[in-house]
């Protein structure tokens, strides 16, 4: 990614994408230049994922603050795509590289519009999308992809009182009933056809014709442009049987056809599991 500096914020070119940064508040130039790492790092991993950056230009405004770290993280398409960012100003090197909100937000570019019922969609993917790109870049380990699921999606089980994820808008539901969505449609799409395909190629297939966040668009039409792609109907009947009534997945049961194998807070892998080469596949996006 090249870039350009000036004294009222940054652009940047990602695969043929322009990205503007602004800062209301600017920064000292070490800050400056390890802002562009990170939004380099992040894009990086994104136009990876999908085969070129979500949108042709994005404003990224990056909010200082005195509290380290990043935080407040917020993506919209009216009137262009933004994202809007706070990050403190003694943000040491290893926070930057710890950072997963960033790519949180730029993976929120690459998905239409919902309608609100909706919002798990666009909150879960984010959340399953976020690290799986990250990882395909070297910017984050299988193990640690794993283990942070392993913990986090549990989060996103029905509790008592759930209508299903149309239903349900709660924290957990949102963010991880979502992710844990995209998680069973990758192993599910993955699985069908033998590992050739996987989720990235149902999400690469509705940028491509239904557009970014800057369009709006009926998830139901979306989630059946993604199965063409992929040559299976995988998300349209997940969907039917996970939107409108609590459905609570076997999470163990996965993590043991995975081969991924809790050992305290970490994980190892057990590669004579019978889903281990789709574990693979989800994290270096090769079939192997």
């Amino acid at each position: 990614m090249r870039g350009q500096n000036s004294d009222s914020g940054l652009t940047l070119n990602s695969a043929g994408s322009i990205i503007h940064v602004y800062f209301p508040t600017p920064p000292a130039e070490p800050l400056k230049q390890a802002i562009q790492t990170w939004i380099t790092k992040a894009a990086t991993a994104v136009s990876n994922y999908y085969r070129r950056y979500p949108v042709s230009t994005v404003n990224i405004t990056v909010n200082l603050r005195n509290r380290p770290g990043a935080g407040g993280g917020h993506a919209s398409g009216w009137n262009g795509a933004r994202i809007e960012i706070a990050l403190g100003r003694n943000t040491t090197s290893a926070q930057f590289d710890d950072d997963w909100i960033i790519t949180h937000e730029m993976v929120h570019l690459a998905f239409p519009s919902v309608a609100e019922k909706h919002h798990w969609i666009e909150e879960g993917l984010a959340t399953y999308v976020e690290p799986v790109a990250r990882a395909r870049v070297g910017q984050l380990t299988p193990e640690k992809i794993w283990e942070d699921m392993v913990e986090g999606m549990p989060h996103g089980l029905p509790e008592r009182g759930d209508r299903g994820l149309d239903q349900t808008p709660t924290w957990g539901r949102t963010y991880w009933g979502g992710a844990m969505f995209c998680l069973y449609a990758d192993v599910e799409i993955r699985r069908r056809t033998h590992n050739q395909k996987g989720l990235e190629d149902a999400m690469r297939a509705i940028l491509e014709k239904s557009g970014n966040i800057q369009t709006e668009a009926e998830l139901t039409d979306l989630l059946a442009t993604g199965d063409k792609a992929t040559g299976v109907p995988v998300l349209t009947e997940l969907y039917n049987e996970w939107s409108a009534k609590p459905v609570t997945p076997d999470l163990n049961a996965l993590w043991k056809q995975l081969g991924v194998v809790s050992e305290g807070k970490t994980v190892r892998f057990d590669d004579s599991a019978p889903l281990a080469s789709i574990r693979k596949a989800i994290t270096s996006g090769i079939a192997k």
